[in-house]
């Protein structure tokens, strides 16, 4: 398994990291942003 940032989709801060199979598909959660303070999209970062 490996690592993944997660980049907030609003402000671009990353807030997290999670334990990903190999896969091609680009992961997405709605996770909560401390910075913009709010439920956002963090997607996967390259």
């Amino acid at each position: 398994m490996k690592k993944a940032a997660l980049n907030c989709s609003v402000c671009g801060s990353r807030n997290y990291t999670v334990a990903k199979k190999d896969s091609i598909i680009r992961m997405e959660l709605k996770k909560y942003c401390k910075t913009c303070d709010a439920h956002t999209i963090h997607k996967e970062s390259l």
